[in-house]
């Protein structure tokens, strides 16, 4: 159990190597409410790879009540959901749920702040536009890229785990996915709707024609790879702090 003061107990990661679940339950969620958290969110990501479009999180607070089952499958991960049972999470979990919430950062602000402090920030924004703010966070994960004032619980495997972090993780992809989708009917080239702006080969192939899109993250490798473009390639000073980009 950690030492600091503003960690609850049952606040402190998981043992290694704990294998995950492939349906979410709410044992993380008894823990940390048995600690005294009263209000817990589930906090997951998408579009963290990608090559163009936001980073999109969610944060979902339950009242630990049975998660809604849709064609007689339960709530888990999203990428162990077909999009079809995806979407049908989709429309029941928001009035299921007790608050749920989206942040984004945009591709701009990946490549001014980096990847890291763009989550931090989009998760931020989700968690300050719930109903209340939590007691308590899970991410999934190893790594707290939070950090204060949230007390976080890092466990690998929420988005199989947890029903707080799969709900999450449904909205958040399904958020993204429709915003993709969008994006895709105004560049058709580039294959948005079925890619998500990860890397394709379509998707590439628009990018060796045509550029990078406005929606492009130009901090990322794949522009070294574009001999015709890669003169638009930036990267953050390090001198400078975040915010302050310049060409490759």
């Amino acid at each position: 159990m950690s030492n600091a003061p503003d960690v609850l107990p049952g606040l402190e990661a998981a043992a290694a190597g704990a294998a995950p679940r492939a349906v979410a339950d709410y044992s993380i969620e008894r823990e940390l409410a048995a600690a005294g958290a009263v209000r817990i969110a589930g906090v997951d990501e998408v579009g963290r790879g990608a090559w163009a479009g936001p980073v999109v999180v969610c944060a979902a607070v339950t009242d630990l009540s049975e998660p809604p089952v849709c064609d007689g499958v339960r709530l888990t991960d999203s990428k162990l959901l077909t999009a079809a049972r995806r979407e049908a999470f989709a429309k029941v979990l928001p009035g299921w749920l007790s608050g749920w919430a989206i942040g984004l950062a945009e591709p701009r602000e990946i490549d001014e702040a980096g990847m890291t402090e763009a989550l931090r920030r989009a998760a931020g924004r989700a968690l300050a536009a719930l109903p209340e703010p939590p007691d308590a966070v899970i991410l999934d994960g190893k790594h707290d890229f939070l950090g204060a004032p949230w007390r976080v619980r890092c466990e690998v495997g929420a988005d199989r785990r947890s029903v707080s972090v799969a709900a999450a993780s449904v909205l958040a992809k399904v958020h993204r996915d429709r915003l993709m989708a969008e994006l895709g009917a105004r560049y058709p080239a580039y294959g948005f709707a079925e890619s998500a702006g990860y890397p394709s080969p379509a998707h590439r192939r628009a990018l060796e024609e045509h550029g990078p899109t406005p929606h492009h993250r130009l901090s990322w490798s794949y522009l070294d790879d574009l001999p015709r473009w890669r003169h638009l390639r930036v990267r953050r000073d390090p001198t400078a702090g975040s915010g302050q980009l310049s060409l490759l």
